[in-house]
């Protein structure tokens, strides 16, 4: 019969298990598909919303792909104004007007124009005079200083003349007489004969001695500085004068950026500099109306059809300056077209269209100012989708777990009714067997002795009880289970109570290797209960208690009043309890079988209906109990109210 319950519980638990897994797969593989579904559809939801997005923009990048184009066609008349206009007018006149950040005019035949870094210049004839003039500037530069003086006064060469006061001045410096070589300087020097004078190099010797005077005047002649630097800027930066090379005006600009930085010198001191790279950079011939990257780094080239010119532009102006060119007033405010160089990812980005011929491998991109403003245009759609999806599958979840309350109730119950039917069936059983036996020894007998009899008479009786409460115990247990239980609660003595239980164990317990005492004062207050139900709790907990000890039992029943309460306590020496059968016992059907010992009997719902009996009289139980040192069971139930 042990083995027709365990099988009973294997089975309950497996039948379990697989309905568990089979509701599992019910609900993951529908809701999988269902957010798989809906995951498609607001993907299909936005790929929707973005291709009509594009299709609304693509006429305002197509408006700016022409443009750009017609951008660099432009450049095609200031290509051709190099025929007409001198090369440092026409490239001052570009990087003023923010077309290029530098410019290098050809000629022709392909040779620089400008910027150029020499011309020729007059010869000078060397006599007797600026030789030892030349000699005697190492050893005497003021006796040097008077010879270059007489040399400039005999002269009638502007380029002698302005040579030997550029020499004379150079002496008076050497000889400690900074002012007389400033006067000098921005005197004679200065006179407008000498304006186009050059050196041995070609270089303007005017703007030079001014800039050695500006280097010569003390910090207090601030005024009379920076009226100077503005003069050397001015002829610096006279693109019209033809007579001055950018290798000269350079300089200028550079010492000039250094000794009065309140000059300004832009834009055109980076714009020669920047030339100045490009030429010295290794280069081969730029394809004709073709934007591309040049030797130098970050620059870029475009040279318009003809070859007269070419254009520089550094990365950052060229964004700029295509920017500008491209925007366009009817936009909307929420997007922006960028410009984006070979071999950059943009991000945000909407729709991307070649930039045109011009610029090979540029892109036009459409992006969003605001990264979230293409989400909020899908994310109502999709938020829906969502909502529908997410809704639905919690439903499904919600029922799946109510239904699943419903299958485990029902394996219990099932496990209930199993499990009922074999204990009732084994523990009916073996009463009936033995009285059976007794009545067929009896009857067996050829003769009838009396004392015989009377054992087996007792033996029958006893049995006769035990069956009783076993089926007392299972109507309690049903009637309790189906709510059927109806408990008459009234004030009555808990020592009648006691002594009640104590009478229908006492003939049991009497026997030979059981020690049976109790403790019941006269004087206990009384308690509201059901006198027959408590009765059997106790009857319960001694049977219990008679079960589980060994061969020697010590049984102790005492009841005391305690606070506001009457305690009922049952002590035993039996086998104790661990502590994780302490939390189960008072569990249907529950029983505590040590590995080793053999079954006491019982079908495991006596302590279940001491537990229910003692919540419906508002009490409580507890145990207190320990393996091999026997077990305290103590019931605590209110004083009835006066």
């Amino acid at each position: 019969m042990h083995l027709l319950r365990s099988s009973s519980g294997t089975i309950g638990r497996t039948a379990g298990a697989w309905l568990t897994l089979l509701l599992l797969f019910v609900v993951l593989v529908p809701s999988a598909c269902l957010l798989w579904f809906v995951n498609r559809a607001a993907e299909n939801e936005n790929l929707a919303v973005r291709q009509k997005l594009v299709e609304a923009y693509r006429a305002h990048l197509l408006l700016a792909q022409e443009r750009a184009q017609s951008y660099w066609l432009r450049l095609g008349p200031d290509s051709a104004a190099v025929e007409h206009e001198s090369a440092p007018a026409l490239f001052a006149r570009l990087v003023r007007d923010g077309v290029a950040d530098a410019v290098v005019g050809f000629d022709a035949s392909g040779l620089v124009l400008y910027p150029n870094d020499s011309r020729p210049s007059a010869a000078v004839v060397v006599d007797r005079r600026w030789r030892e003039a030349r000699v005697c500037e190492q050893t005497d530069p003021r006796q040097a200083a008077t010879l270059y003086a007489s040399i400039a006064a005999d002269s009638d060469s502007p380029e002698t003349t302005a040579r030997a006061l550029q020499a004379q001045a150079r002496c008076l410096v050497r000889a400690s007489e900074p002012a007389a070589a400033i006067e000098l300087l921005t005197g004679p020097l200065a006179a407008e004969k000498l304006h186009d004078a050059l050196d041995p190099q070609g270089r303007l010797i005017a703007p030079n001695a001014a800039l050695m005077a500006l280097e010569l005047l003390p910090a207090e002649a601030a005024v009379r500085r920076r009226d100077l630097a503005q003069e050397i800027a001015d002829r610096a930066l006279d693109y019209r004068d033809p007579s001055m090379t950018s290798a000269q005006r350079r300089f200028l600009l550079r010492e000039l950026s250094q000794l009065a930085p309140a000059v300004s010198t832009s834009p055109f001191l980076a714009a020669e500099d920047l030339a100045a790279r490009w030429l010295a950079a290794p280069r081969s011939t730029p394809p004709e109306a073709t934007l591309c990257r040049s030797s130098v780094e970050d620059v870029w080239q475009f040279a318009p059809p003809g070859g007269r010119l070419v254009f520089l532009h550094r990365t950052d102006a060229l964004l700029a300056r295509l920017h500008t060119a491209i925007t366009q007033p009817e936009i909307p405010a929420d997007v922006r077209i960028d410009l984006v160089p070979p071999g950059a990812e943009p991000k945000g980005v909407l729709l991307t269209l070649p930039a045109g011929s011009a610029m090979p491998e540029w892109r036009l991109a459409l992006v969003f100012l605001d990264p979230g403003a293409l989400t909020a245009a899908t994310s109502a759609r999709s938020t829906f989708y969502l909502w529908i999806g997410g809704l639905t599958v919690v439903f499904v979840v919600l029922l799946a777990c109510l239904t699943w309350k419903l299958l485990q109730r029902q394996l219990a119950l099932t496990r209930l009714r199993n499990d009922l039917v074999a204990n009732v069936t084994h523990e009916l059983k073996t009463p009936l067997a033995s009285m059976r036996l007794f009545v067929e020894t009896i009857l067996a007998a050829p003769a009838l002795d009396e004392k015989t009899v009377r054992e087996y008479l007792t033996l029958i009786a006893q049995e006769n009880l035990r069956l009783s409460r076993l089926i007392d115990n299972f109507l309690t247990f049903s009637r309790i289970e189906r709510k059927k239980y109806v408990y008459d609660l009234r004030p009555v003595e808990a020592s009648e109570i006691a002594e009640c239980a104590a009478a229908a164990v006492r003939e049991r317990f009497n026997a030979p290797e059981c020690t049976f005492t109790t403790d019941i004062p006269a004087d206990l207050p009384a308690i509201e209960a059901d006198a027959g139900a408590l009765v059997t709790a106790l009857i319960n907990l001694l049977d219990n208690a008679w079960k589980y000890s060994g061969d020697t039992k010590r049984i102790a029943f005492a009841v005391r009043a305690h606070g506001g309460s009457v305690e009922f306590a049952v002590t035993d020496n039996g086998i104790g309890l661990a502590p994780r059968d302490r939390q189960r016992i008072f569990r249907r059907f529950y029983q505590v079988r040590p590995q080793g010992s053999p079954a006491n009997g019982g079908c495991g719902l006596g302590l279940s209906i001491v537990h229910s009996i003692v919540d419906a009289h508002c009490g409580t139980i507890c145990v207190d109990s320990a393996p091999g040192c026997g077990s305290t069971f103590t019931i605590a139930l209110p004083i009835a109210r006066p």
